[in-house]
């Protein structure tokens, strides 16, 4: 079975070169052939997945080899590939939530004349995020890495005759390319101080490491994973990404580029196991942009941008988790999956809103759809609950078990980081009702579009309400099974576990996390749902004003790193002019005064010379004779 894993990456990747490749020929098949590939991609998982579960824990492993990529004497890397029980998860969620957007792209792209090529981009998306989870080794991995952020270039610009579209695709792709660097220099350490790159020996070799190196290791790790998932300090991309066609919203925010991340700091876990600073960091980088998405989702009109600050702050409890260790690995990726399911559910919705609302992403220019768009006000109200925690649902399994982990983390830093997680799903519950609410309920606030049509909300074509169904029963059932089935155990042989206990106990913890969702969800409602939305958004306090400008993440780069570099760049210029040119300059002005006075010398008069040489004579017999007299 292991000569199928490199099929995984193969079909989606031949689809992309077909597609882009193929010309205008393949116009009217290509979105067939893009999602044909994909399917083939997922049906090939399952059937590794299938054959995996008749293996035991420590047997499940498969290697697959195909050349060697870089053969250098004392630097080998290889096309390898690596399928356990933790890339296992990924190639399912990728393939399987991959394909579904990629049938819910027929409908949505239906009229748009490039369709063909971003089912091509939509191949290449996949592929790329499936390279670098069943990668091998680093450098691999890197290669994959940086695939995702090529594809999410080109998708994220696809429609690059709008001006804001192009901006936030270069901006998505220089904020990453920081992160890189992250994970470049962290491969660089691994090789120097390991001899290679690969997860095996690295990771067995990361305990007799220095400390001093180990910790350097994470911190960049933990750098290349801020880039790609969106974290604090490099968060600033996601919201502008939402210039790109919905679907990629969905890819983007469910099974690819976000979760990388996630992926890379739970691959490494040996190494954050034995860098313990790294591993504080990690912590505190998930619970600060944890809240930070969640306060920028709840000011937010734009029901996308809405949904990215929603993802910044799940993807922010994910990487909590993880910083966690042994007692929130697998949570994290419990979490991502269900994640992966309500959350491709509510982009799918939004974009159903917006193809029956010409296109409108103002939340204060919906209201009452809920009976004009039944099956996507269900299929979303289910995405909803599932991702405010409500009992029963995907999000209440997933979410609760992170919470109880931080809370076991003990001591203070348990305490805070639980009062954190808790925060979260309050604020969580406040800002996804006011997104229900403002949308689905309430009194009509319909307005033309721009060219003056008047919009005529209707229910999607099949292609579209077929996959939302279908992530809308992940959304619901999906905790349950992980809950039920196994999904500790599942991991654990890759990922280690340890049963954490909050010293409050898990069924105080469980209430306490209804009780919160209750209370942001009663708050939104006394706001939202009992008062008239108002066309034009009150200008509100300061702390709003500021979630609406995403916290001043913008203005702090661009006061930061934008303006203070101009003044450094000017502020160089100036010392390369005045000083370096200077010395340089004046060195050549002094040299060609010097020779200009000392070419009067050499004249070609004969009387000039004569003078010359008895002015010397003259000198040197007045220095023997003083030599002399002294």
């Amino acid at each position: 079975m292991e000569n199928l894993i490199a099929l995984l990456v193969g079909a989606p990747l031949l689809g992309a070169a077909v597609l882009l490749c193929g010309g205008r020929r393949l116009d009217r098949t290509g979105h067939w052939i893009g999602t044909l590939l994909a399917a083939v991609s997922f049906a090939i998982g399952l059937a590794l997945f299938a054959d995996m579960l008749g293996k035991g824990a420590e047997e499940r492993a498969l290697y697959q080899r195909l050349f060697t990529w870089i053969p250098v004497e004392g630097f080998q890397a290889d096309i390898a590939f690596q399928l356990d029980q933790l890339s296992m998860t990924f190639v399912l969620l990728i393939s399987g939530v991959g394909t579904l957007i990629h049938v819910y792209s027929i409908g949505y792209m239906e009229h748009d004349e490039r369709r063909r090529r971003f089912f091509g981009y939509l191949n290449l998306f996949v592929a790329a995020m499936l390279l670098l989870v069943l990668a091998d080794n680093y450098l691999l991995l890197y290669f994959g890495w940086e695939g995702v952020g090529l594809a999410s270039y080109l998708l994220i610009g696809f429609w690059q005759h709008k001006p804001s579209a192009a901006t936030a695709a270069k901006k998505a792709f220089l904020v990453n390319r920081v992160g890189d660097i992250g994970l470049s220099i962290a491969i660089m350490i691994m090789f120097t101080t390991f001899g290679t790159f690969a997860f095996g020996p690295v990771l067995e070799a990361s305990g007799q490491a220095s400390q001093g190196t180990l910790t350097a290791i994470g911190l960049m790790l933990l750098l290349a994973a801020c880039g790609k998932s969106a974290q604090v300090p490099l968060q600033s991309w996601l919201g502008d990404a939402m210039e790109g066609p919905t679907p990629v919203s969905a890819l983007i925010h469910a099974a690819t580029m976000v979760t990388a991340g996630v992926y890379l700091i739970v691959r490494s876990a040996d190494i954050f196991n034995a860098a313990p600073d790294a591993q504080l960091v990690v912590t505190i980088v998930g619970a600060v942009t944890l809240l930070f998405g969640a306060i920028v989702g709840c000011a937010k009109d734009d029901i996308k941008k809405a949904l990215a600050g929603s993802t910044m702050s799940q993807i922010g409890y994910m990487i909590l988790a993880a910083g966690l260790g042994p007692i929130g690995y697998v949570f994290a990726i419990m979490h991502l999956v269900t994640h992966g399911f309500f959350k491709a559910g509510l982009f799918l919705g939004a974009g159903s809103v917006m193809h029956g609302m010409n296109d409108e992403v103002d939340m204060r220019k919906y209201g009452g759809l809920r009976t004009y768009m039944p099956v996507t006000f269900v299929t979303f109200g289910l995405g909803y609950l599932a991702i405010i925690g409500f009992p029963g649902l995907s999000g209440f399994f997933s979410k609760d078990k992170i919470i109880e982990a931080a809370f076991a983390k003990g001591g203070a830093e348990g305490w805070i980081l639980g009062a954190v997680t808790l925060l979260g799903a309050a604020i969580t519950a406040y800002y996804m009702t006011r997104v229900m609410l403002m949308t689905f309920f309430g009194e009509k606030r319909w307005q033309p579009d721009a060219d003056g049509n008047p919009p005529h909300p209707h229910e999607s074509p099949r292609s579209m309400v077929i996959p939302m169904v279908l992530l809308a029963v992940g959304s619901v059932a999906g905790g349950a099974v992980f809950e039920f089935a196994g999904f500790v155990e599942w991991l654990e042989p890759v990922t280690g576990y340890e049963h954490g206990h909050p010293p409050i106990g898990a069924a105080a913890v469980t209430a306490c996390t209804v009780a919160v969702m209750v209370i942001g969800v009663g708050l939104a409602y006394l706001q939202y749902g009992r008062r008239p939305v108002p066309a034009v958004a009150p200008r509100g306090s300061l702390l709003t004003r500021a979630a609406r400008r995403d916290l001043l993440q913008d203005d702090f780069n661009h006061a930061v790193f934008v303006t203070g570099g101009t003044h450094l760049t000017r502020s160089l210029v100036y010392v390369d002019h005045s000083l370096v040119d200077g010395v340089v300059n004046g060195t050549a002005a002094s040299v060609g005064g010097l020779s200009g006075r000392l070419r009067k010398l050499q004249n070609g008069y004969a009387r000039s010379y004569a003078v010359s040489m008895f002015g010397g004579t003259a000198v040197l017999i007045a220095a023997t004779l003083l030599m002399r007299a002294v």
